[in-house]
This record gives C-alpha cells, sequence and structure tokens, in this order.
C-alpha cells in the first residue's frame, strides 16, 4: 500500500518535483514533465517519452544521455494530457524533430496523437512510435492492439542511442519500430497495486493463484492459473514468449522486471531459471537486465521480456547511456545548462455581447454543478473502473469537472462569453483529468464551444453543440454503440433530445427526457462486452458491470439539466 503522501491528487506533481530534486544534474522539471538538463546539440532528433506516473523508473527514470531527451508524465496510471505532451515536446525539441515513444493504451494514443497534430501544426516534424509488446492483450496477428509493458525500455534506448549517434528522424523511427516489432513481453501478477488514498488494492489473486499476463496500470491478468515455483513459473514464461521468435533469430536481449513489490532476490532466483531455459533453445542473451524497470506502484508481480536483436539493434542497445535510474557504458554524467521554462501566455479574451456573457454564466453554473455530482458518484464510478480497468475513473471525471468549473469561473469573472469560456474549461477538463476519459471530454466540449458564439446565440444551439461533440468523441475514439464506452450513453441522449425539440417539446422537458434515456442506456451497458480500451482485454471481467464512461456522461447530463433549461 502507498503510505507516504499528502494529497493523493497531487501525489503525481508531488513525485516529479521530489524526483527534480534529487537528480538536478541530470533532469530539468518543465511543466507537464522534465527535460534533459544539458542541452542536445542542435540538429539532434529529440525522443519524448511518456506516460502516466506510478511506473517509476519509468518515464523520468529515463531521460539522459543516449537515452530520452524529455518524459511527459500524467497522474498515477494516467496519460499525460495533450497538453503536458506539446509543452514537454516543445521544450526538447532541438531542430531535428521529435520522436514521441508510449505505450498502447487509449489515453495515451488519444493524448499524444491529439499532440503531435498541434506540434506538427507549429512546424515540428513529429513522429509516434506505440509500443506493443503484450503478447498476453493481443494474439500475433494483432499486434497493433497489444499493450505496451517492459518493451517500452528497449524500443526507447535504442531510439535514444540512435539519435545521440546522430541518426535522422525518419533513421530513429525506423530502429525504434524495428525493435517494437522484435520485443514480446509476458507479465504475471500475484496481487494488485493500491494507489494513493485507495481503499485497498485495485484486484486481489486468489491463495495458491496467479494472474497470467498483467497490465502495468494495475490491470490483473487476463487469466489465473494455479501458482507455479520458481521452475515451473520460468518455463511458462519463456515457453510463451519463444513461441513468437522471429525465424532465423538467436540473439536477443532480455529483461526480468519487478513490478514493484517483488524484489530482487527473488527474481535472481527466477533468472537464475530462465537463462539455462533460453540457452537450451539456442538463445544468445546479449546484456541483460534484471530489477525493476517499470513498476505498478506496489504491485506483487514481475514480467519477462525478450527483444530479438540483429547488428545494428545491438550495437544500440549496447550503446553508452546515463539517466537517473539506467546506464550503460562510462558513467560520465553532462554538464548542466539550465533551460529556460517556458512561459505560458494567458489565453486573450475577445469581446462578446451581453446575451452570450449570460449564457456563459449558466456554463459555469452547469460545470459546478456537474463537478458535485461527479465527486458524489466517484466511489461508484471507481468500483465500476477497478472491474476491468485500474479504478481512476471516477477519480480522473470529479477532477477534470472541478478544473473545467474553475476555469469557466475565472472566464466568466473576465467577460467571456459562451464560446471562450466552455474552450478555456474544455481545455482545463482535459489538462487536469488526462487519460482517454480526459481527451475525449476535452474533445467533446471544444467541438460544442465552436460551434457556439461569443456574440450571439446561434439558433437550435444545444441541440447543434450536443451533435458536434458527439461527432467529435466518436471521431476522437473511434467508439461506435455496443462497443461499451460513453457513445453508448451519448448517441441515444443526442438523438432523444433532437427527437423531442423537432416535435417542438421545449428545451427542459427534452433534456429530462434526453437524461433518462441516457441513464437507462448506460444501465444496458452491463450486458456488452468491451471492445475498445483498457478493459478490452479483460472482456470477460466487464460482463455483467455498467461502463464508468456511460454512468458518469449520465451523470453530468442528468445533473445539469436545471441549468440547461
Amino acid at each position: 500500500m502507498t503510505k507516504i503522501f499528502n494529497d493523493p491528487a497531487d501525489f503525481a506533481r508531488d513525485t516529479l518535483s521530489g524526483f527534480a530534486r534529487a537528480f538536478p544534474g541530470l533532469v530539468q522539471r518543465v511543466p507537464g514533465g522534465v527535460v534533459r538538463a544539458s542541452q542536445a546539440g542542435r540538429g539532434k532528433v529529440a525522443i519524448v517519452v511518456g506516460g502516466g506516473s506510478g511506473h517509476y523508473p519509468a518515464f523520468a527514470g529515463w531521460v539522459g544521455p543516449g537515452l530520452a531527451d524529455a518524459a511527459v508524465v500524467g497522474d498515477v496510471f494516467s496519460s499525460p494530457s495533450t497538453q503536458q505532451v506539446v509543452a514537454v515536446a516543445s521544450a526538447a525539441e532541438a531542430g531535428g524533430g521529435v520522436v514521441l515513444s508510449y505505450g498502447n493504451y487509449a489515453g495515451d494514443v488519444l493524448n499524444f496523437e491529439a499532440a503531435r497534430a498541434q506540434l506538427i501544426d507549429a512546424g515540428i516534424p513529429v513522429r509516434s512510435v506505440v509500443v506493443s509488446d503484450d503478447l498476453a492483450s493481443a494474439p500475433r496477428d494483432e499486434r497493433s492492439l497489444r499493450r505496451g509493458t517492459a518493451g517500452d525500455l528497449v524500443v526507447v534506448k535504442i531510439a535514444g542511442a540512435a539519435a545521440e549517434a546522430g541518426y535522422d528522424l525518419e533513421g530513429v523511427v525506423r530502429v525504434a519500430e524495428r525493435t517494437n516489432a522484435a520485443t514480446v513481453s509476458l507479465g504475471i501478477a500475484f496481487e494488485g497495486p493500491t494507489p494513493p488514498g485507495a481503499r485497498g488494492p485495485l484486484f486481489t489473486v486468489r491463495d495458491g493463484r496467479m494472474g497470467v499476463g498483467l497490465g502495468i496500470h494495475g490491470e490483473p491478468g487476463v487469466s489465473e492459473e494455479p501458482l507455479l515455483g520458481a521452475r515451473e513459473l520460468a518455463e511458462l514464461l519463456v515457453r510463451r514468449l519463444l513461441a513468437e521468435r522471429p525465424e532465423g533469430m538467436r540473439r536477443a536481449t532480455v529483461l526480468l522486471n519487478g513490478m514493484g513489490s517483488t524484489k530482487y532476490e527473488e527474481l535472481f532466483v527466477l533468472w537464475n531459471e530462465v537463462v539455462p531455459r533460453l540457452e537450451a533453445e539456442g538463445v544468445e542473451v546479449v546484456e541483460p537486465e534484471v530489477g525493476e524497470l517499470i513498476t505498478s506502484l506496489d504491485m506483487e508481480g514481475l514480467s519477462l521480456t525478450v527483444a530479438w536483436l540483429d547488428d545494428e539493434l545491438e550495437a544500440l542497445w549496447g550503446a553508452p547511456a546515463h539517466s537517473p535510474a539506467f546506464r550503460k557504458g562510462p558513467a560520465t554524467a553532462a554538464p548542466l545548462t539550465p533551460r529556460p521554462v517556458p512561459v505560458v501566455a494567458e489565453r486573450a479574451i475577445p469581446e462578446s455581447s451581453e446575451v452570450s456573457r449570460q449564457v456563459a454564466k449558466v456554463v459555469h453554473a452547469a460545470f459546478e454543478t456537474a463537478a458535485t455530482a461527479l465527486a458524489e458518484a466517484e466511489p461508484e464510478l471507481g468500483d465500476l473502473d477497478s472491474v476491468a480497468g485500474n479504478g481512476d475513473h471516477g477519480r480522473v471525471m470529479a477532477r477534470g469537472a472541478r478544473a473545467a468549473a474553475s476555469a469557466a469561473g475565472r472566464a466568466v469573472e473576465a467577460g467571456a462569453g459562451t464560446t471562450t469560456t466552455l474552450l478555456l474549461a474544455a481545455d482545463a477538463w482535459s489538462d487536469r483529468a488526462g487519460g482517454s476519459s480526459g481527451a475525449l471530454w476535452g474533445a467533446g466540449l471544444r467541438a460544442a464551444a465552436r460551434v457556439l458564439s461569443d456574440t450571439d446565440l446561434p439558433s437550435q444551439a444545444v441541440q447543434v453543440a450536443c451533435r458536434s461533440a458527439l461527432d467529435a468523441v466518436t471521431a476522437y475514439g473511434n467508439a461506435r454503440v455496443g462497443d461499451k464506452t460513453v457513445v453508448d450513453a451519448f448517441l441515444p441522449f443526442t438523438e432523444s433530445l433532437e427527437a423531442d425539440l423537432a416535435a417542438e417539446l421545449p428545451l427542459g422537458p427534452a433534456w429530462v427526457n434526453a437524461s433518462a434515456v441516457a441513464a437507462r442506456a448506460a444501465e444496458s451497458t452491463a450486458s456488452l462486452s468491451p471492445r475498445l480500451g483498457r478493459a478490452r482485454p479483460l472482456a470477460t471481467r466487464s460482463l455483467g458491470h455498467r461502463d464508468p464512461g456511460a454512468v458518469s456522461f449520465a451523470v453530468v447530463v442528468t445533473a445539469i439539466a436545471e441549468h440547461v433549461a
């Protein structure tokens, strides 16, 4: 159990601040994460890695010469926001373009890809390398659906070495993608992690059993099997990993990784059984790593990774590197060259009409009510999310809504109209919530804002805004009805609202009706099996339980009915 913290909501920020203070010669704090303290040579490709907190030494511990140039750090088990990625990548960029590397999780994909588009619009060449090494989360012929686990380290190390050696942007991407394609991992869980302030672990494993195929965000194994001794466990891991051995490959680096509470002595016992089995299969193990490489807070568990190497990848894997948590070759610390901290400019408040400012006040009041409702629903939403996820949905939704309400309040005080108030609230929700829910709510709210106005009140404003928001969410998350997501409540809500308004029912009663439709639709998601997102690998666990995203949507639209009317 995580015991040392102040406010659990500030755990990630406090962790990152303490980390930067502990390694001032290697990293420097910037908004959204950390960058290398030493300035990169002009023209060098910048490697920007990232993900949620709770995984140290990933991802901030990998920032340094020969590895990453920067790390974007989100809240515990939650992806960083789009704004964080843009800020950190902008600070790290040195004229050679940026490679964004992150694990294949829905929230990370949404936020890093949105940031990539913004950076490209700003004139910075950016490519993404999405790590997908976890063989338990999808079959071999659906590699693109696999999660990223300890393979992140191998990809970042080889990409970082290539960038340090002067490879151009396409060259770095080439070796990074080849590394990802040649890397597989499998994890074993004995007990789930307990995030700061949580009442207990995210999952438990029955006595005498172990979870096979864990996720690093606190997801349990995709199956439970009898607990094995070291010899039998080594046999299971090696057999599963070598089943995907590329034809003709014999050299590989191997990582045995502790997830937080399975410590070094236990890992050494298992390693002693793993190596002979690899060698018996003709595998030449090259510069292996045993220890805590990417963790899940205090999870009891481990993972084994095999990354197959050719001559080029082997040389890059063995090249010197120096970071707070990972080192190869000569331990030469780079000189400290402080970077200026980017100044975030305040958004200008455009002129607005009286009617738009009055509507903006209603928008602010609606966000305040939504934030209160989500705070009350936080335990229930967290319990729903913990069935097949990491249990953070209630927390991030409440946090995002509270940030949006505060931003809307500041906008109203500054005289903002409807569109500006909603845009500022959307950015605050997305940035503070992070994860897939933060990205989706931010996208939907921004889309709604853009069809409104700071100067007048367009006809059919509410239904047009709702439809625009729905279109943005479905396009951004690539979700459809039946996928067991927020869309399963959002689409019926929108269709009901449009039908009632077309029948000339007043907006207030139409919204109440649509909210009831959304609530019923959210209840019916219990019978669905998730086809997208973090819950997909644990689809059978999700059956019989409502989707937390659909439920939280129903909570919001029901709570704000009085303000819409």
